[in-house]
């Protein structure tokens, strides 16, 4: 009974058993006894997952469905919403990863014995883990206190400002509030505070509770399955592809930080043993932290389900003691007596319903109080107001935080008291917004030494990738890493040009305060700059006369070819090609080949979420196309592209070479009327239905003819782009070395 609870919609269906969503459509019309929809709307029914699983295996349609789909369509199709179901998973597994012979006890016998012996064994291991609840002392200026902790066995505390009028209902096992934007701390609605802001001592409520025996026996099909999944993969790794799965599948926008950048910002805060993120989003800024087991990690988020899914997943990632707490920081602060060692923290960015009006005059503005306009110098302070004397926090920060005039005075006292410490220019493209070149800013907890001289700007725009593809993080990371390594060290760092160096305090404290890098930074080294205009005039040159070489020759008219026409999917379906599609988690070290890297031929420049979902990699000889944006563009893969993982919106067909030639299908797969007759329109969208894409039946010679013809137009086309790139650094470059002085005009 509690297996049909599950429901899964058409497009899960498809998902179980391989095939398109027609495919589900035709079945329902021809097979009489295909499972009959429970719930949807009509033009969008839901099925009960173990109908339609048992009519797929009576069918033999299920046998090569993987674990893990299957896990996840029960996850996905869960009567209380797929955050509950996280909640519970992650419960149980962490139960599997600390305590494994008492999950096999619980488990063993039927569903409803399972229910009722599984919230005492979670106690067992939850309470330990996470500490229970307990009183604190919490900034507010909100009416109201928090509900007392009940059954509490996750110490992820909602302050008293969580707990509001008008708060939404939630799944059982969830406490929340109105939904704000994700990785955004949202104030609630309440009741104008008074003007004083001052701590008061009350009880804060966990965000997660043991879950009770009804609410476990609606997920006991789904605890089984994945603990069977984390037989294979392994606790963490499970939960990490059920996380990874529903960030991706979720509706909501949730703004991420890379994991590459948040190592970074983890590496310039250096070792410590307590760290906190007052914005912490999905938990990436901890889970780079080198964990070890005395440490402590402090989480605060605005969004329950966020904080509640980064307790758990920090609680299975390290043995360190995980607080994790519900609510807006800024206008409820969980923690307002902790002193930790360090700060990470990538804020909301241009906030302005903060809580300037009702913290006016609230002790953490020690450096003066931020106008409404500046949000994150507001969250700058809190950050420094939480650290221990010594200790450093790092801040993503937008551009314009370095240079507004509106925050000119708190910047000028950041540095004053020594308590700025450097200024890190990223590359467009580092982290969202992917437009704008964000900032790191690095600060310390200015102790009893004196104030520093010196404040260190550094600028890895340079290390930008090209189109939408991300940053070389490799060469970012050494440069900024060796230049503040070397910076701490001495208190001082020689100029570096076009790269960082430190710039005494007393030439910043002028009427503006701008610690944009790019305007003190002394430029590249003029010779360099020639030295390199010259390479590449030699080597556009070189490319130019091989466009040249590469123009194909006129072509002969002759009648229109009638050739017997198939299609990808009948190709599949016949073995001689494998279909697969992008994934959406991966290994954070494999190269991705995104979409964009397809379209502008270009080498695989994306990341994947960091899961243990097994990623697709391509080989030599496959053919990969997107299938969003309407062009008509399919890749050959070459060996310097083989082993990328396929990134999302991507799809990449393997042929068997005794049956079809690569170049031959990516060739007529090209074909603009092909493209029109396989897409589908939406109203703000092209997609592409690849199995849809017709190719003539013609013998694997006759191919070869054609795949050579289209193999020297790639050539053609790869040579015309690299001459284009060539050409736009050039120009770029003349201008640079006319305007600055290093070229001279004849």
């Amino acid at each position: 009974m509690q297996d049909n609870a599950t429901e899964v919609t058409a497009a899960g269906i498809a998902r179980l058993a391989g095939v398109g969503r027609a495919a589900v459509s035709n079945w329902r019309r021809r097979h009489a006894d295909f499972p009959k929809p429970v719930g949807g709307t009509e033009t969008s029914p839901s099925f009960a997952l173990a109908e339609v699983e048992a009519w797929l295996r009576k069918q033999g349609k299920l046998a090569e469905v993987p674990l893990r789909e299957r896990v996840w369509q029960q996850l996905a199709g869960h009567p209380e919403g797929p955050v509950t179901a996280l909640v519970h998973a992650g419960c149980v597994l962490l139960l599997i990863r600390e305590r494994p012979t008492v999950w096999l006890d619980v488990s063993a016998g039927s569903d409803e014995r399972l229910a009722a012996m599984l919230p005492g064994a979670l106690d067992q291991v939850l309470t330990p883990r996470f500490g229970a609840a307990r009183g604190r002392g919490v900034h507010t200026g909100r009416a109201g206190l928090a509900s007392s902790a009940v059954n509490s066995s996750l110490s992820v505390n909602t302050p008293p400002a969580a707990q509001t009028p008008g708060a939404v209902n939630t799944p059982p096992g969830v406490n929340t509030l109105p939904d704000p934007a994700p990785h955004v701390n949202t104030p609630p609605t309440v009741n104008p505070p008074s003007p004083l802001h001052s701590p008061s001592a009350a009880p804060t409520a966990p965000a997660i509770h043991t879950p009770t025996g009804p609410q476990l026996l609606l997920s006991a099909p789904l605890l089984r399955g994945a603990a069977e999944l984390a037989a294979e993969l392994g606790a963490r790794q499970t939960f990490e592809f059920l996380l990874g799965r529903h960030l991706d599948a979720s509706p909501r926008q949730y703004t991420l930080t890379p994991a590459e950048l948040a190592r970074l910002m983890a590496d310039l805060a250096g070792p410590a043993r307590t760290v906190l993120d007052p914005a912490s989003g999905t938990g990436a800024l901890l889970r780079a932290v080198d964990s070890r087991p005395d440490q402590e990690l402090y989480a605060q988020d605005s969004a329950a389900d966020l904080a509640a899914l980064t307790a758990l997943r920090l609680a299975l990632q390290s043995r360190a003691t995980v607080r994790a707490a519900v609510g807006d920081t800024l206008l409820g602060d969980a923690y307002p007596e902790l002193r930790a060692d360090a700060v990470l923290c990538h804020p909301p960015f241009n906030e302005r319903n903060w809580g300037h009006d009702e913290l006016a005059y609230d002790a953490r503005w020690e450096y003066g109080f931020p106008a409404r306009t500046e949000s994150e110098l507001a969250w700058v302070q809190h950050a420094l107001a939480r650290l221990a004397d010594g200790g450093t926090a790092v801040l993503l920060m937008p551009p314009a935080a370095a240079s507004r005039r509106s925050g000119r005075r708190i910047r000028a006292d950041l540095l004053r008291r020594g308590a700025l410490r450097a200024v890190v220019a990223l590359p467009v493209g580092a982290a969202p917004p992917y437009n704008l070149p964000l900032h790191v800013w690095v600060l310390r907890r200015p102790d009893r030494t004196p104030a520093a001289p010196e404040v260190l700007l550094a600028d890895t725009g340079r290390f930008a990738g090209e189109a939408r593809g991300g940053p070389d993080w490799q060469a970012v990371r050494g440069a900024v890493l060796d230049a503040w390594r070397a910076f701490a060290r001495a208190g001082r760092l020689d100029d570096r040009p076009g790269l960082a160096r430190s710039v005494p305090v007393i030439e910043l404290l002028d009427d503006d305060v701008d610690l944009a890098p790019a305007r003190h930074l002394p430029p590249p080294a003029p010779t360099d700059g020639v030295e390199q205009l010259a390479a590449v005039r030699e080597h556009l040159g070189a490319t130019l006369r091989l466009t040249a070489d590469l123009t194909p020759p006129p072509a002969d008219p002759v009648p229109a070819a009638r050739w017997p026409l198939t299609t990808v999917g009948e190709l599949a379906r016949g073995g001689a090609l494998t279909l697969r599609t992008g994934g959406n988690g991966g290994h954070a070290r494999v190269r991705v080949l995104t979409d964009h890297d397809v379209l502008a031929g270009t080498a695989p420049s994306g990341t994947l979420p960091e899961t243990d979902e097994e990623a697709v990699l391509t080989e030599p000889g496959d053919v990969v196309l997107p299938v969003l944006g309407g062009g008509s563009v399919a890749r050959v893969i070459d060996d310097a592209t083989g082993g990328a993982a396929l990134g999302r919106n991507l799809v990449l067909l393997r042929p068997d070479p005794a049956a079809l030639d690569p170049w031959f299908l990516a060739g007529f797969l090209r074909g603009t009327a092909n493209h029109r007759q396989a897409s589908s329109y939406a109203s703000t969208a092209t997609r592409l239905d690849v199995r849809r894409l017709q190719l003539p039946r013609l013998p694997l010679g006759e191919q070869l003819r054609y795949g050579t013809r289209f193999r020297a137009l790639d050539e053609f086309e790869r040579a015309l782009r690299h001459a284009s790139r060539l050409g736009e650094q050039l120009v770029r470059g003349m201008y640079d070395g006319l305007t600055d002085g290093t070229v001279a005009p004849d």
